[in-house]
This record gives structure tokens, C-alpha cells and sequence, in this order.
């Protein structure tokens, strides 16, 4: 933990909140190097360091040479901690009695000056403590704290200072070491997260961590006199990323403590009192955005403890605050209920440890960001502090410098056998290669990694696509500004987990949407990657077409045809609703399931979105439906599988309970979603309500509810009374409970909920009831399909073709899989 500032020197300010008894430890040494007198640190730090040369000779270097000079020229506001030092010439330690398989605070003070000689700004040394390596060729100009937290596994605990050469020398100022409170690192329950998921950590404790930011978010800073365990709290502002999505959260009341939950120990009242949450006053920002934190770490890759500080100081009651925490912009928490977590009781404290690597600039970004369960009258997320551990790992760590020197002389003559077998190697391989043609150059661009062909994970191996696959759909980002006029916050129409979509008219006047992911981030780019690459092979009036997309200067942007009338959603509930007719939304239900039944069969393996949902249908001036948003797109299963494994992706409300519980994807996911859909166009509200009674919260539960009972028409949109005949409403019911169902194996196909909602809309339309009913060796159970009209077959080609028809409707010929749709009945 390091400052630029004389660190702690003039810590003025206090908080409000009184100092409360400090922690007792058991083992407590408090050194004032290279003094033979005893000093307190601050004024506001009542603790007494100990002279190492007199009233605690028994902490006096144990071996090796020192001296120990004085500040001459103190400055005023120098601690007299700092006006004196213990300089090494040779390796030196200090050897401490302590309690065995204990977790120890040990806390070095550096602070160089000037004296007899010595210019400790320009020292170089290392430090080991028990043989675990903590700094390497280390030197100051600054003052600087460092931090270290472990657990000592042997009585003793020594602390070696080793210059770097024989012309060198090392220093140190004062040094911490006490016992932790118990409990303080577990050495199980940290959740590692990475892009594989979240795992179960173990071991913790076996690893030295140094501490590099500890932060009171949303608060003042702390000094020692406000923690007992005299810890300096920071504040957030500088490492927010966006200030204005942030707002200060603070209460008077002292926080409520619980057995089990976090104590003062883990951190002070004043860290719990204190947080950022949501700015939903700032009209500049959607309803819906995260808070994010940059901290920067040093270093790429590398493993840190993420500690997590959270106390409910903004509901005015319990179970109103759910959200959801990311760490590297990887899902940590989803749907975070702290009501849960700490007895129910509000404002009560308390803390989860997370495992996480350096991201690729050399910091761990840490956002919260409301749940998809929240309602729109309580969306909120909070954080109230923030630390960060380096993990040191203490194997491989115990190296001194005669070791570092004979490794360095065997890693010399090893990669000198190495480089020779390269060259060897590199000369023989260019001339089997001289006569091959060079392979086309790969997709490339400034911040973005190359586009991945599509169905395989975006975490797992990618096979990349040339440049020539996708040039013609690359437009300038000059062109997209100029159509955008800059991004005009006025021709902003919307927003989502993506980015922000902007209405815009592209040189040759056509209209368009653009969505613009976050710029500089990466968080949108396996979504940015198989929108293109899905979208770029299909086409299908009944899916929204890609025109183009824009990756220069690290942006992400995807360019679409414009549907004037926006997402479905919009035209069934909330302010300026436009009350749909039934037969408008019987025409917009089967548009959707036609593009639908189209990704699900229009290929080998077929498509499954896994994001079906009313805000994913777009209609157009006509009100003609389009399926949007491709981002979290899978291929389907080989023919010899049943199902693909992988990660459970979707919007809360609309998620398949089986794809939920078994982490298994089918198209029968994409179709209990398309069920939930039916049923919001049929009762116009929203898949989830927390503002409603229990038994309301979640749509499709409390529907099927009343359809088993018959009483479905109870519960109908009120715009509809009088609207809907009595045959088309049972047989919409009845497809909806179909797709709804809790197995998949018991859901009816794409083409199958097409069919039948085109029975339902010729039942809407006829003055009697046509002639569409089940054959008589079929499962009455079975969703209802007549014998399909199979259109010729070309004996030139009996393979399924897709062709674009010029109007962006693909003409598929030649397919079984599409008869259905090759009827005029019921159309």
C-alpha cells in the first residue's frame, strides 16, 4: 500500500464516528528502527514504539552488520517515527517470538533520508520474511507502507533485509508485527472467478498477501485512530469510472453487528456507514447501468483477494435491494440479496472474499449493477468498501541471492541450448515453406481480438475468419458519426447490456439503428463477435438484418435496420402503451415464431438465441415482428447429441428451469422463453413484478395458475374485453402452457407453437370453426400438426439452399424441415 505523500503525516481529518476499543492482540511488536528511544507513530495513534537498540534489546538484528543513522533535517511534519532508521550492510533480520499456525499483520515503514553519509533514497535490497520472498530489489524515493498478512507456521518469525550486491545496502524505518483476529483469512470460502465460472477456493491461507488498496467506499478517509486494527481507509472517487453513475449513501446509525457476519475487526463501524449506490437522479443516464471501480495493481495476470464490503444502509425495509456483482467484468454475484445473507436484519454488515487475476491493464475492476429481479421502483445496487490483496504464493519464493545466482547461471545455459535448437529449427522449417503460398491475413483491429466463426464458447477455442468474409459489411466509423451526428444524445433510443442504441441515417438515407458498445471496454465483445458472425449468414424476414458493423479506435458498434416501432414491450404495458389489438398480436406472436422455428432449423445445426424475450422482438411500421439481439447465441447440438453444454445464459423471467438446473441448452429453451412471451402479449405485464403479491411475481407460474383452473380469460389484458373469440383465446392458452412446461421433453417444437398459433389467429379470423383438428392415430396430448404439404423435390440439388429473396427474406428451397410453412391454410 503506497502513497506519493508523506503517508499518514498529516492526518487531520476524523470522522464523526468515536474511536472504539482496540483490538487486543496476542502477539504485539512495535519497533522504532535504529532508535534507543520510544515513540508514538501519529497524535491520533496512542501506540508506543519500542527503541530495537535498548528497551527491547532482544529485538535488536539478530545478525548481520547496521547502523543507524538520524534525519538531520526533519521536516516539521515528519513523524519522529520516521527521523531515525536501521541501515543494513550486510543481510541482516530481526527474529520475533510468536504463536504457531497463527495469521500475523506485518507492517514495514519506509522512509528515506538523507544522513552521515547514507542517501537511503538510493538503497537496493530485498526482504524475506521465513524464507517467503516479498520484495525483490526494492527502493523508495516516497514514504511507503507496506502491508503483509500470512499465517506463521513455526514459533518464530524473522524478517530478512538482504542488499542486492556488495555495494548496496537496505533500510528500514519501523516495523509492525501482531497477531490478526481469529478468523480473519479463511482458508476456505473465497470464490475464485474467472471466465470458467465460479469455483470453490481452497488453501487461502497458505499464500502471503500484500495488501495494496484498502477503500472506504463512498466515505472519508479512515486513519488508525478509527479502526481497531489500525488501518488507513481511502477514499473511492479517484478510481470511479464514471462518477455520475454513482451517488453517496450515508447513515448515523451505528451498524448492526451479527454472530457469524462481519465484526469490527474485519472492518471498523465507520467502512458500513458509508456507500455508493446507483445515481437514478442523473436524467443523462438510463434507468438501468452499473457502478464500476479501476484499481490499479501493477501488474497483468496476476492473482489477488478481492474483499468485499456490504451493509444495506439504503432500504427502508427487508428484501427491496436485489443486484449483482462482476469482478473483470466476469459475473461474481447474480441476483445478491443481503437480507438473506445477514439474518434479516438491515443494516448488518458483512463481507465476501473473491479470487481474481490482474485484467490486461494491469487492474481489477469491480462494478454492481441492479438485478434483473428488481423492480423498476427499487433498482438499486450498493457497495460499501473494497480491499485488495496481492497473492503471494510461497512456493518457489525462497530465494536468495545465492540461489537467484545459480539460476541464473543454469537458466544462461539452458536457453543457450534452447536458441541454438531455434535456430536449427527456424532454418529448416522456411525451406520446406519457401514455395507456399502465404495464408491471407487475419482480422485485425485496434483493441479488438479477431472474430470468431460461430458455435464454439467464447472462452474456449476459437477458429478465426479471414478479412475478406466480412469486408463488405465493415463501415467507417466517419460514416457512422456523420449518420449518428456525433451520437447525438437526442437520437439516443435506447439501451441494454451491451451499450446504447442510437437512431441514424447512413449516406445513401437509409435508416438504422446503431448500437455502440462501451468504449474501451471489453466486456460486449463475445456478444459483438457472434451477432456478426450469426447475423452475416442468415436471412429471414422475420429476423432483424445486420447491415454492417464498425471496430477502429477500440470500438465496438453494430449497424441494423431500422424498426421504426421499437421492441414489443413497449406496445403492452408501461407509460404510452399503444393497446395492441388481438389480432395485431396474434400477427406479431407468429412474425416472432416464424424467425424462430427459422434459427432453429434453418441449418445443420440450427441456432438457439437463449435471449427470447419481448424487449428481443422489434416491430416495425407496419407492426411486423423481428427477432433481435443474437449476442448470447449458441449453435444446437450434433446430430448425435441432445443437448449442449454449457453456461447458463439468459434474462431472468424468461429462463428455462431445466436449462437452469442441468446447465443443458436446447431449442426447447428458446421455446419456453417464446411461451413466457405469450403470455406477457396475453396479460400485458411484465415476466417478473416483485412489486406484486408472492404469488403474482413471476408471470408464467401465476398463468398456468389459472389456466389449469380454465379461468385464463380472468387475467387478460383489459384492453382485450370483448375482443378475443372463446376458440382462438383456448387455443393460445393452450399452446402457451405447452411451451411452458417444466421438462422439455414435454415443450412442442418451434414449428409445432407456429402451426398452432396460426390456428389460433384462422380461429380469431373464421365465423366458424375450420377445420383444423387433430388426425385420429395422434397423441391428444401431442401439440396439433397435420400432415405437412412436402414441396417437390429438385432432383438437381436435394440439399436444403437458403437464398435472399432481395427484399431480406430468405427463400429456403428443397427443405423437408420448412413444408410446414409451404401451406397456404390458415394464412
Amino acid at each position: 500500500m503506497e502513497t506519493k505523500t508523506l503517508l499518514l503525516l498529516s492526518l487531520t481529518m476524523l470522522s464523526p464516528v468515536s474511536f472504539s476499543t482496540s483490538f487486543t492482540p496476542t502477539d504485539n511488536y512495535l519497533i522504532n528502527c535504529g532508535s534507543n528511544t520510544n515513540t508514538s507513530f501519529i497524535p491520533t495513534d496512542s501506540r508506543i514504539f519500542g527503541a530495537d537498540s535498548t528497551s527491547q534489546g532482544s529485538i535488536f538484528p539478530s545478525k548481520g552488520q547496521s547502523i543507524s543513522p538520524k534525519n538531520q533535517n526533519p521536516s516539521p511534519n515528519s513523524p519522529t517515527l520516521y527521523n531515525t532508521a536501521r541501515v543494513f550492510t550486510t543481510a541482516s533480520s530481526y527474529k520475533f517470538s510468536v504463536e504457531r499456525n497463527r495469521t500475523h499483520f506485518v507492517r514495514l515503514h519506509f522512509s528515506p533520508f538523507k544522513a552521515q553519509g547514507f542517501d537511503l533514497s538510493t538503497a537496493k535490497f530485498s526482504v524475506l520474511v521465513n524464507g517467503n520472498l516479498l520484495l525483490s530489489d526494492f527502493s523508495t524515493k516516497v514514504v511507503v507502507l507496506k502491508e503483509y498478512v500470512f499465517r506463521v507456521d513455526s514459533n518464530a518469525l524473522e524478517i530478512l533485509f538482504s542488499p542486492v550486491c556488495k555495494s548496496s545496502f537496505g533500510f528500514v524505518n519501523a516495523i509492525e508485527v501482531f497477531s490478526a483476529p481469529k478468523d480473519f483469512i479463511l482458508d476456505e470460502g473465497a470464490k475464485l472467478v474467472s471466465a470458467n465460472g465460479i469455483e470453490v477456493y481452497k488453501n487461502l491461507s497458505s499464500h502471503v498477501l500484500e495488501t495494496i488498496h484498502r477503500i472506504n467506499v463512498g466515505g472519508s478517509k479512515l486513519v488508525p485512530f478509527n479502526d481497531t486494527v489500525w488501518r488507513t481507509w481511502i477514499p473511492d472517487e479517484d478510481f470511479l469510472v464514471l462518477k455520475s453513475a454513482a451517488k453517496r449513501a450515508v447513515t448515523a446509525s451505528a451498524p448492526n453487528y451479527q454472530i457469524g457476519g462481519a465484526s469490527r475487526e474485519i472492518a471498523p463501524e465507520n467502512v458500513y456507514m458509508t456507500a455508493q449506490q446507483l445515481n437514478k437522479d442523473n436524467n443523462s443516464i438510463q434507468s438501468r447501468f452499473n457502478i464500476t471501480w479501476d484499481f490499479p495493481v501493477g501488474s497483468v495476470g496476476v492473482r489477488h483477494l478481492v474483499r468485499l464490503h456490504f451493509c444495506d444502509i439504503v432500504s427502508a425495509s427487508l428484501n427491496q435491494l436485489y443486484f449483482d456483482v462482476y469482478l473483470n467484468e466476469y459475473s461474481a454475484e447474480s441476483d445478491f440479496d443481503l437480507s438473506s445473507l445477514t439474518f434479516h436484519v438491515l443494516s448488518s454488515p458483512m463481507y465476501v472474499d473473491y479470487i481474481v487475476d490482474s485484467n490486461d491493464l494491469g487492474a481489477v475492476r469491480v462494478s454492481v449493477g441492479p438485478s434483473a429481479i428488481s423492480g423498476l421502483l427499487r433498482v438499486n445496487a450498493i457497495l460499501n468498501g473494497v480491499e485488495i490483496m496481492k497473492m503471494i504464493n510461497p512456493s518457489g519464493s525462497q530465494s536468495g541471492p545465492k540461489k537467484r545466482a545459480v539460476w541464473i547461471a543454469v537458466g544462461s545455459s539452458i536457453g543457450g541450448f534452447v536458441v541454438l535448437c531455434l535456430i536449427v529449427f527456424v532454418v529448416t522449417l522456411s525451406c520446406k515453406c519457401k514455395k507456399k503460398k502465404p495464408k491471407p491475413r487475419r482480422l485485425e483491429s485496434a483493441g479488438w481480438a479477431t472474430l470468431c466463426v460461430y458455435g464454439g464458447s467464447t472462452h474456449g477455442r476459437m477458429s478465426e475468419v479471414t478479412v475478406n468474409e466480412y469486408r463488405s459489411l465493415k463501415i467507417p466509423f466517419a460514416d457512422i458519426q456523420l449518420a449518428t451526428n456525433n451520437f447525438d444524445n437526442s437520437l439516443k433510443i435506447g439501451s441494454g447490456g451491451f451499450g446504447t442504441v442510437f437512431k441514424g441515417v447512413l449516406k445513401d438515407n437509409t435508416k438504422v439503428a446503431v448500437k455502440r458498445g462501451a468504449p474501451g471496454s471489453r466486456q460486449g465483445l463475445p456478444e459483438f463477435q457472434t451477432e456478426i458472425t450469426v447475423l452475416s449468414k442468415i436471412r429471414h424476414h422475420h429476423l432483424v438484418s445486420l447491415i454492417g458493423y464498425c471496430e477502429e479506435q477500440s470500438e465496438m458498434i453494430l449497424v441494423y435496420e431500422y424498426m421504426e416501432k421499437g421492441p414489443l414491450k413497449e406496445h403492452l404495458y408501461g407509460p404510452g402503451c399503444s393497446h395492441l389489438s388481438w389480432k395485431q398480436r396474434l400477427e406479431i406472436c407468429v412474425g416472432a415464431a416464424r424467425g424462430i422455428h427459422y434459427l432453429h432449423t434453418g441449418s445443420a445445426r440450427g441456432i438457439i438465441h437463449r435471449d427470447i424475450k419481448s424487449t428481443n422482438i422489434l416491430l416495425d411500421e407496419n407492426y411486423a415482428s423481428k427477432v433481435a439481439d443474437f449476442g448470447l447465441s449458441r449453435s444446437g447440438p450434433c446430430l448425435d447429441e441432445t443437448h449442449v453444454s454449457t453456461g447458463v445464459k439468459g434474462s431472468f423471467g424468461y429462463l428455462d428451469p431445466e436449462y437452469f438446473r442441468r446447465q443443458q441448452l436446447t431449442d426447447k429453451s428458446d421455446v419456453y422463453s417464446f411461451g413466457v412471451v405469450l403470455l406477457e402479449v396475453l396479460c400485458a405485464r411484465p415476466a417478473v413484478d416483485p412489486l406484486l403479491a408472492t404469488e403474482q411475481v413471476n408471470l408464467a407460474e401465476w398463468a398456468m395458475q389459472w389456466q389449469k383452473r380454465g379461468m385464463l380469460d380472468q387475467i387478460i389484458d383489459p384492453h382485450l374485453a370483448g375482443q378475443i373469440k372463446q376458440n382462438s383465446l383456448k387455443k393460445f392458452g393452450e399452446t402457451a402452457e405447452k411451451c411452458v412446461a417444466d421438462y422439455g421433453v414435454d415443450r412442442p417444437s418451434m414449428g409445432d407453437v407456429l402451426w398452432n398459433l396460426e390456428h389460433a389467429f384462422q380461429l380469431q379470423e373464421s365465423d366458424s370453426e375450420p377445420s383444423r383438428e387433430p388426425r385420429e392415430d395422434s397423441n391428444v396430448n401431442a401439440p396439433e400438426l397435420p400432415s405437412p404439404r412436402i414441396a417437390p423435390q429438385d432432383p438437381s440439388n436435394d440439399s436444403e439452399t437458403e437464398t435472399d429473396s432481395g427484399d431480406g427474406t430468405s427463400e429456403i428451397k428443397n427443405s423437408q424441415v420448412f413444408s410446414q410453412l409451404m401451406t397456404n391454410d390458415g394464412r
